[in-house]
């Protein structure tokens, strides 16, 4: 038996098939090979063509069924994870109204700030627990406001997870999870905000069926199994936004456990059975996979916009030839703690929830033309990112989400020692990687959805842990000093 697991990113889109019996990947791929393409039509705007995520997935899954080990009759169920805070508009025919404005673009950031003051911001934290901020909800306002006649035509309003199931099984669905995700849900009353529709001015017809992140939401379409290869009546039992998935993947469920990703973006995800928010909308909490009253089961997210994505622009525009990410790696390692000064913000990459979706640009500091090298700002970069970590943990912190342990996949950022030893170093935390990412995650939630396993432990019996970084005495007064200097820049904003 087998099971097949979607992540539809933002970078490119990834296919895992798993083997039940020995809870092993048996085939992976991804399209394309290189980033998606991120329209930008004006500065803080950020657009994908949702057509693009469905025939990359039809590619992706193509080049992970040609594995030898496939048996595409074992395929049983189909779980689906997706970059989050997207918004996807169909009409009555569920046509695509316009392209996805997704979860980098900044364009609402103004619509939500003036909405947690609007609607009150002790209401809003107290039952959106974040404020509508630069979120779905936001976005579609946007698009009232500003494409009145497009506006009127919608039918439903989409998560592009939501979008990708509705292609492969023609039935509109959605989550709690996801909702909450786009600032459409009220915990006390554990249902869509009327409050917050009635403010925005939206129809409640236009949120889809709600469903759980586990559960049977739909056969794939006849004509789509023959067109993706796959076995007639394979139904899609999962779907998740990308970073609650990513703790599912990582079988971080309970109360005081916490995942981490460093792809476009960078995530530390904490998991708590209390309703707690922070004040100023800096982390987020959202409904995790497992969330169902009256056991709640919250995640506190922070996530800084640019993380992998200021790796990939260091990779492709420092230097007079492109080198590998491997290499970067190395030469970053040749220079000392500190960079030697210099500092690089990594917020470059839209509004950042953690300086209050303010979108200060990336910022370098205290460069020296006699003394930095392209590999002086590969370390910045790395170093900065695992600042911002730093950062936004600290704001967690005081949430009472404490972050001893991070588990992560042994993927993107988490490749880099450097980077790996400069988050353990800064944030006392011992790091623990894991055979496992986004697609494969999909995959056993599938299972969960399917009934195939008993129980969330079954899901996991192949997850292994493959690496461990531990803190250095050695290095964190060096490490210390390097992040307050580069928090002096940081206050500087």
């Amino acid at each position: 038996m087998q099971l097949l697991g979607f992540d539809i990113g933002s970078s490119s889109v990834k296919v895992s098939i798993l083997d039940v019996e020995r809870g092993e990947t048996v085939s992976s791929a991804q399209y394309p090979e290189k980033e998606m393409t991120i329209v930008a039509n004006q500065p803080g705007w950020a657009e994908q063509d949702p057509e693009l995520w469905y025939q990359n997935l039809k590619k992706a899954c193509a080049k992970a069924l040609s594995g030898n080990e496939v048996k595409k009759d074992q395929i049983k169920a189909i779980g689906i994870s997706y970059q989050m805070h997207g918004l996807v508009i169909v009409d009555n025919e569920g046509e695509v109204l316009r392209p996805s404005i997704i979860w980098c673009d900044s364009r609402a950031a103004e619509i939500g700030n003036r909405a947690f003051t609007e609607i009150g911001e002790d209401w809003c934290l107290q039952n959106l627990l974040n404020s509508p901020g630069n979120f779905t909800a936001s976005k579609l306002k946007w698009v009232k406001d500003n494409e009145p006649e497009l506006y009127s035509r919608i039918h439903k309003v989409m998560l592009p997870g939501d979008y990708i199931g509705y292609r492969l099984t023609g039935q509109i669905l959605t989550t709690a999870s996801g909702l909450s995700e786009g600032i459409f849900w009220e915990f006390p009353k554990d249902d869509v905000s009327n409050k917050l529709m009635d403010y925005y001015g939206f129809d409640s017809a236009m949120i889809p069926e709600i469903t759980t992140s586990f559960s049977d939401q739909g056969t794939v379409l006849d004509h789509i199994a023959d067109e993706f290869g796959l076995p007639k009546g394979v139904k899609v039992t999962y779907r998740a936004g990308d970073q609650p998935n990513n703790a599912f993947s990582l079988n971080v469920l309970n109360p005081g456990e916490v995942a981490a990703t460093g792809g476009t973006s960078g995530v530390v995800y904490g998991v708590t059975d209390r309703t707690v928010y922070d004040d100023d909308s800096r982390v987020n909490t959202f409904a995790h996979v497992n969330h169902q009253l009256p056991d709640p089961s919250m995640g506190v997210l922070l996530c800084i916009n640019g993380t992998g994505i200021l790796n990939s622009w260091m990779n492709k525009n420092l230097g007079r030839k492109e080198v590998s990410y491997t290499e970067m790696n190395e030469m970053a390692a040749s220079i000392p703690i500190g960079s030697e000064g210099l500092t690089i913000l990594p917020f470059g990459n839209g509004s950042e929830r953690i300086l209050k979706n303010v979108d200060y640009g990336s910022q370098i500091n205290h460069l020296n033309f006699n003394i930095h090298t392209p590999a002086h700002f590969y370390r910045a970069s790395q170093e900065g990112i695992a600042f911002s970590f730093k950062y936004g943990m600290d704001i967690m912190g005081e949430m009472g989400i404490e972050t001893n342990v991070i588990r992560a996949g042994k993927a993107n950022m988490f490749l880099s020692d450097l980077f790996k030893n400069t988050l353990s170093n800064i944030s006392g935390a011992t790091i623990e990687l894991y055979n496992t990412d986004g697609a494969v995650g999909a995959a056993r939630g599938a299972g969960v959805g399917a009934n195939i396993y008993a129980s969330f432990e079954d899901a996991f019996g192949g997850l292994k842990k493959v690496g461990q970084t531990e803190p250095s005495m050695a290095d964190s007064e060096a490490t210390q000093e390097a992040y307050e200097n580069w928090k002096i820049a940081l206050n500087k904003l």
